[in-house]
């Protein structure tokens, strides 16, 4: 037994034979042992592992998935994503591979109260010719009730909600309030500090014209903060969809409460053009030194992949990247009322964002676009999963079924997005000290996140001056990337002389999932003239391969068997860890670096509906794809 003393001089005393006692002071103890603890692990301050979370999820009290016909509450959404089997709006077990360790649940604001009373056939809702015509395809049920809920959405983002519905269930009506005490109350109820966070957040939903200009917002805090505010609204006349209101109503909350939060938007692929800005704002506004020093402040973090595609790159805007084609949604904006043009994706994409903001602070002092990343769902069942063998994709209409690769998630006169694109993904990891809101939500403030399109890849990014391969010879290397470097996420601070930064890179596979096939890092940089250039780096793979003349790396293989929906870890490998230094660097020029980090090819959730309900598939539906994660950037700002 050890026995602490309270004395001038505090002795250890242990409990040995009286003939062999030995009595240790705390002097004698500091000349004896080195300042370095022969265990590694003791005095440990950095993160030691990702917690993974989900950022964009929405229960049967968001209005549209309501009508869809999802029935779960936030307290079934919360205890899935602990790992607790439920059952979904359509009668099916299911239940997630691995618990999550945080969750922020993000409920649309606008008509907060109105879903539950849609399917309960409430008589103010009924009155309303459209109200009755929404809840007859609601109690339809299946294809109808997804035509249903679309033209809710058109309506919502064409701003023709009837007026009677929206003032009914707007900031100031009862049902309005209830509802948010109500997601306060399940957020407080399932956080277990420690064990798994659950943040109170909300989705803001501005979406003018279908153009997808939604945020999510995360507070750090809990109820007694939390219920001092009411969430803000988009829909005329008590809100507006302009984000600088969204970031004025974050001001207030944060002055009124002493709470914080921030907010994220989603991949901007249905914004056709407006989500990134680069002269002029879609509500007239100029991108100015005001816009960008409140998008800075405010949306540290972006969704980088979800169910609606994936959002980092684009062919047209990277004609020389191999892997800029993937999953991505280039149709038109949300509700397929203005079809697409090539030069809407430059203000789309999150690799020219992050580009276009080296300009915006060249030319303002302040780079609105310095986000992390992060992977979310944004599904409307209540049901966090972005796993392609448990998939149950976006709304209750197209849970499992032998007919849900049918329906179309959204069609118009225009065109139609088909059933087959949806995406099973994707989630968030988290390099946080401790499992808890404060720890969690300062990494995300700091960007030490992560994205990933579903599988569990460990990624570690640091950038620094001094790394060599002795760093990536050992099982931690964290210590010397915290010691001589900074994370993902950090700002790489400038050094005397024509030096190139180093980068200590380590990425683990899925311990369920699928082998690595390659790290490569992506570049982007102004150069001495101003124009914005980028270049896709391999820098670590699997097996023998080398580089081409001219500098290409051959495919790693395909193991994907798709009449079994399986492959094989026989390609690939576990792990990759390097240093990699830019050969290429200036130290005059402005410059960010991420990982994309990709597995060997895997089965689509398309190819599992086949083996297990018998159907057939679309020729043109894309059965295997290359999951991957994608680091938050490292920024380098010269001199001055």
């Amino acid at each position: 037994m050890l026995k602490l003393l309270s004395s001038a001089a505090c002795i250890a005393v242990i409990s040995v034979p009286a003939a062999a006692q030995i009595v240790v002071s705390e002097e004698a103890a500091e000349g004896t042992f080195a300042a370095r603890p022969f265990s590694p692990y003791a005095n440990r301050t950095f993160p030691e592992r990702p917690l993974w979370g989900e950022t964009h999820l929405h229960t049967g009290l968001s209005l549209d998935a309501g009508a869809f016909g999802n029935i779960l509450g936030p307290d079934d959404a919360w205890r899935f994503a602990k790992g607790e089997q439920v059952v979904s709006s359509t009668g099916q077990p299911v239940r997630l591979s691995r618990p999550l360790d945080w969750m922020v649940l993000t409920d649309h604001t606008d008509l907060m109260g109105f879903a539950p009373d849609l399917q309960a056939g409430d008589p103010g809702i009924l009155a309303d010719p459209k109200g009755r015509e929404w809840y007859e395809g609601y109690s339809q049920g299946g294809e109808a009730a997804g035509k249903s809920a679309f033209d809710l959405i058109t309506n919502f983002s064409q701003m023709t909600l009837p007026e009677a519905i929206v003032e009914a269930y707007s900031p100031g009506a009862d049902a309005f309030a209830f509802t948010w005490e109500k997601i306060v109350k399940a957020a407080e109820d399932h956080n277990e500090p420690g064990k798994f966070t659950a943040f109170i957040g909300f989705e803001w939903t501005s979406v003018p014209k279908g153009f997808n200009l939604h945020r999510n917002v995360m507070l750090r805090d809990g109820a007694v903060r939390a219920l001092q505010v009411v969430p803000p609204v988009t829909q005329p006349p008590m809100g507006s969809t302009d984000p600088l209101s969204l970031y004025d109503w974050l001001e207030a909350y944060q002055e009124k409460t002493g709470g914080r939060a921030v907010a994220f938007s989603h991949n901007g692929n249905l914004s056709n053009g407006w989500l990134f800005p680069t002269e002029g704002t879609y509500h007239g506004g100029t991108v100015d030194e005001n816009y960008v020093t409140q998008r800075a402040k405010w949306e540290p973090h972006y969704e980088i992949t979800q169910i609606k595609g994936d959002g980092e790159a684009h062919p047209y805007l990277s004609p020389e990247d191999a892997f800029a084609d993937y999953e991505n949604w280039d149709i038109g904006n949300l509700d397929l009322t203005e079809l697409k043009t090539p030069e809407m994706l430059k203000g789309e994409y999150a690799r020219e964002a992050l580009k276009q903001g080296l300009a915006l602070e060249a030319k303002l002092g302040v780079n609105p676009y310095k986000f992390g990343l992060g992977g979310a769902t944004d599904s409307h069942t209540g049901l966090t999963t972005a796993e392609e063998e448990n998939f149950f994709n976006k709304s209750v209409s197209v849970e499992p079924s032998p007919t849900r690769i049918e329906h179309p998630f959204i069609a118009s006169d225009l065109g139609e997005i088909p059933g087959h694109m949806m995406v099973a993904s994707g989630y968030t990891a988290v390099w946080a000290e401790e499992n808890t809101r404060s720890a969690i939500f300062d990494a995300f403030k700091r960007r030490e996140t992560y994205a990933t399109t579903g599988p569990r890849i460990g990624v570690r990014f640091f950038g620094g001056w001094e790394f060599t391969e002795d760093d990536i010879r050992t099982r931690s290397i964290a210590e010397a990337g915290y010691s001589r470097g900074v994370p993902m996420g950090g700002d790489l601070r400038p050094r005397e002389g024509n030096v190139a930064p180093s980068f200590l890179i380590a990425a683990l596979r899925d311990p369920i999932g699928a082998n690595l096939d390659r790290v490569q890092v992506v570049k982007g940089w102004m150069d001495s003239e101003g124009a914005l250039q980028e270049r896709v780096y391999d820098v670590a793979w699997s097996g023998d391969r080398v580089l081409d003349a001219d500098g290409n790396l051959p495919e790693v293989g395909n193991t994907v068997d798709l009449e079994t929906a399986s492959w094989s870890n026989t390609i690939g490998t576990s792990e990759i860890a390097t240093v990699w230094s830019d050969p290429d660097f200036d130290p005059a020029e402005r410059a960010f670096y991420y990982l994309r980090v990709l597995e060997i090819p895997t089965p689509r959730w398309v190819v599992y509906d086949k083996l297990r309900f018998g159907i057939e598939l679309p020729e043109e539906a894309q059965l295997i794809h290359q999951e991957r994660a994608y680091s938050s950037p490292i920024w380098y700002t010269p001199e001055g």
